[in-house]
């Protein structure tokens, strides 16, 4: 392999996914570069919780301080009926050697991209950059972008999305899956969730069909609330009346109804997902977050194995001789753990379940 410093590395995508893998590599000594398809980095949509994993990262890159700023700890779990009566109260699972990190830190994507953006050298940062086309030469790759800029990589990591141009070019020609629900997400001040949200506890209320979850970011003094509903319009980003989704709560605590009643915007969004992916890498190119994996919201997960995905990646690459070397061991540490939680992923919340965490006997499993 060339000296890292010498490695060509261009990454397309400034979501949490590109921006962590820029963070990830530029801290073990790569000289990285990242193309970003928008005018401006930022970052829409729910709030989330980080497992000690991620943070594990963020601590070895040295973000630790700042991601604690804008974050804090979470130790449990509820799900709620949706007259409010708590019928699951479940300590977070430990996803680590340590049986002590059983908690999640609580934060809005915004917040976590920004922490990501924010160590990154802006002249690194190429904005306004849409991926044309990628051309691959052997060991490594050309890009062009739609404003005309031409680059060369000797490593090109698509963190470019759902809808992945690096994926479909090289990788998977299949769509991405709809599953026939919307997400209607907002941001609330504590004052306007009636007491129904905790203070430090992520809240769901649930029937056979709904979800409606309340996100405390305690550092905020907001509430990221995501109601997620049936709906058959497959629009990404479809424009419905905010009606479609409050008939779906009429069964629900007046509360809750009232909280939806009172939010005038909503960042509304058709549920997708992609089927698993045979193959991320060949000798110059890898997928990573999204681009790879894209999964659903219900297990909290997407932006968890995005960042993890990019520790993982650097680490690879400073391991190995070859670029391909690299991409391989880190496809292979990567997938198996990524396509458990895609598949997870697809099990809506109902009044039910035994667990939020049917990831836990993976683990626990693994540890044994």
């Amino acid at each position: 392999m060339k000296l890292k410093q010498d490695l060509r590395i261009a990454i397309i995508g400034g979501g949490i996914g590109g921006a962590s893998a820029a963070v990830a590599l530029r801290h073990a000594g790569f000289n990285v570069n990242v193309y970003e398809q928008a005018a401006a980095i930022k970052e829409v949509g729910a709030g989330i919780g980080l497992r000690p994993p991620s943070i594990q990262y963020y601590k070895k890159w040295g973000l630790l301080e700042e991601i604690e700023r804008v974050t804090h700890k979470s130790v449990q779990i509820e799900i709620l009926s949706e007259q409010a009566e708590v019928l699951l109260k479940e300590q977070w699972p430990a996803l680590t050697e340590d049986p002590n990190e059983k908690w999640a830190r609580l934060i809005h994507r915004a917040d976590c991209l920004d922490t990501l953006i924010n160590a990154i050298p802006s002249e690194f940062l190429h904005l306004d950059h849409k991926c044309k086309s990628i051309v691959r030469h052997g060991d490594y790759a050309e890009i062009e972008f739609e404003n005309g800029v031409k680059v060369e990589a000797d490593l090109v990591v698509a963190a470019d999305g759902i809808r992945s141009l690096a994926r479909n070019l090289f990788f998977s020609q299949a769509e991405p899956v709809f599953h026939g629900y919307h997400a209607y997400r907002a941001l609330v001040e504590e004052a306007e969730t009636y007491g129904l949200a905790s203070e430090n506890t992520l809240r769901i209320f649930v029937n056979d069909k709904v979800n409606v979850y309340l996100l405390p970011l305690k550092y905020r003094k907001q509430v990221s609330v995501d109601i997620t509903v049936p709906h058959h319009d497959r629009t990404g980003r479809p424009n419905v009346p905010k009606e479609d989704m409050l008939n779906q709560l009429k069964n629900f605590h007046p509360d809750l109804q009232k909280i939806a009643e009172n939010i005038d915007y909503w960042d509304v969004r058709a549920l997708y997902d992609i089927d698993p992916v045979h193959q991320w890498s060949n000798e110059c190119i890898t997928l990573l977050g999204d681009a790879a994996h894209s999964m659903l919201h219900n297990q909290g997960q997407g932006a968890n194995m995005a960042i993890q995905d990019a520790g993982v990646l650097a680490e690879c690459l400073l391991e190995a001789e070859t670029v391909a070397e690299a991409l391989q061991k880190y496809e292979t540490l990567r997938k198996p753990v990524c396509q458990l939680f895609q598949n997870l992923s697809r099990q809506f919340h109902n009044d039910k379940e035994d667990t939020f965490f049917p990831e836990k006997e993976f683990f626990e499993n693994a540890a044994e």
